[in-house]
């Protein structure tokens, strides 16, 4: 993902004052998010200027098709305009190549004319890390914000997504509210008395109640939700006052490790979906808060779940995640791990070779120290002091290979990485 940058320059002659319109520009294939910037000489400004006689040039927008996008007047100097977000007054679109135009409304021009220079800021589409709260609660169960708030909540600290999976109800995923740059992603907390799951991406996983009573009939929920497109996580799986109790560990797609602030109930967690992969499972591990109000040790993005995603849709968002390109940080501003092996990174399946060096690589780690861990058990591989790392390192044979950051005496756990499979 890169930026293009462009440049335009227009004369507006003393005759076009008081009239409206459209100055085309060239937009590239493959854009995200597009930016238009514009300045021109003003002889007085502020206050004075609408007091005395000046240039004023105003600014619009159309794309490709010369369809009206938006118009801000004079009152702002920037404008953009994407898919998932665009300015105040803009609507939001797909960015597709083709001749676009700015409305230029020549409002007010001094009498020798006025150059106004227009600056473009293409971004180009790629993959983007983005952090969310896979795990939060709003009012519609036992939560004390409705989710727009939540959302603004989530929003205010950094957070790309949010999946507020209310227990046993699905009403709000039937009209989850849009607030621009910011993805909800549909769920549902399947809370049963035998262990709690998350069901993402589909907006009525049940089809009738959530009713099961033994494991069969939660087999048959588990199937019927999987067939209408749910991915599954089980949740806190160790907790002591709800852990998962089903005498099956192959109904749900993914495990949240790590639900809340760092402690036992989530070593605990980690240490499970270790076993599972020693055993051969390939599940991906994510984390949520728990999040239900203010004014508790919970906290919002505590932890996150970090996914490169091809998109700000709620569909790339989970399939990111599903696939494994994900690791779970403390918050926003947790340690950033990156792991890659002949080309394969986390989440991904390598062909081992005694010849090939595992790439490790961590931002943000505020003195944390690197563990890798493999089928053969932990090594350190970095013993911290720094705020990045980088090596390479041989590996052990190995059905998989993860890395968790972890700080101080109690070796606490501050980030982990999914895993990369081998053949």
């Amino acid at each position: 993902m890169g930026i293009i940058k462009t440049k335009l320059t227009h004369f507006v002659p003393k005759e076009k004052e008081g009239t409206y319109y459209t100055v085309p520009f060239d937009v590239p294939c493959g854009i995200r998010k597009l930016t238009v910037s514009y300045s021109y000489f003003r002889k007085t400004k502020g206050i004075l200027g609408d007091l005395h006689p000046t240039n004023t040039i105003d600014i619009g927008l159309v794309d490709e098709k010369g369809r009206f996008l938006g118009w801000s007047g004079s009152a702002h100097k920037s404008i953009y305009v994407g898919e998932f977000d665009s300015s105040n007054g803009y609507l939001s679109e797909p960015i597709n190549e083709g001749k676009w135009g700015i409305i230029v409304g020549a409002y007010h021009v001094m009498p020798e004319g006025v150059e106004v220079t227009y600056e473009f800021e293409f971004e180009e589409k790629g993959e983007e890390l983005l952090f969310g709260d896979l795990h939060v609660h709003s009012d519609a169960s036992d939560g004390e914000f409705d989710m727009f708030t939540l959302g603004k909540k989530a929003k205010e600290i950094g957070l790309d997504f949010l999946a507020a999976a209310n227990h046993n109800n699905y009403s709000e995923n039937l009209n989850l509210p849009h607030l621009g740059g910011f993805t909800f992603i549909p769920a549902v907390e399947w809370t049963h008395y035998n262990g709690h799951m998350n069901f993402f991406g589909v907006k009525a996983p049940f089809e009738n109640s959530f009713i099961a009573n033994n494991l069969d009939e939660m087999r048959k929920l588990i199937q019927n939700a999987r067939g209408l497109g749910a991915v599954i996580s089980v949740n806190h799986p160790k907790c002591r006052f709800c852990p998962y109790k089903w005498q099956d560990d192959g109904s749900f797609d993914m495990m949240e490790i790590w639900n809340g602030p760092m402690r036992k109930t989530n070593t605990d967690g980690i240490e499970w979906w270790t076993q599972l992969l020693k055993e051969g499972r390939r599940i991906p591990a994510v984390g949520g808060s728990d999040f239900h109000r203010n004014k508790s040790f919970v906290s919002l993005g505590n932890p996150v779940t970090a996914v490169w995603s091809e998109s700000r849709k709620a569909e790339d968002i989970l399939n990111g995640i599903r696939e494994g390109r994900c690791f779970v940080t403390k918050s926003i501003d947790g340690p950033r791990l990156r792991l890659g092996y002949g080309g394969a990174r986390m989440g991904e399946t390598a062909k081992y070779s005694n010849e090939t060096e595992i790439e490790i690589s961590a931002e943000k780690l505020g003195g944390a120290k690197i563990i890798l861990v493999t089928r053969d058990g932990e090594q350190t591989v970095f013993k911290g002091g720094k705020d990045e790392f980088s090596g390479k390192f041989k590996l052990p044979k190995t059905n998989f290979a993860y890395i968790k950051a972890v700080k101080g005496r109690r070796q606490t756990v501050k980030a982990v990485s999914n895993p990369i499979y081998f053949e």
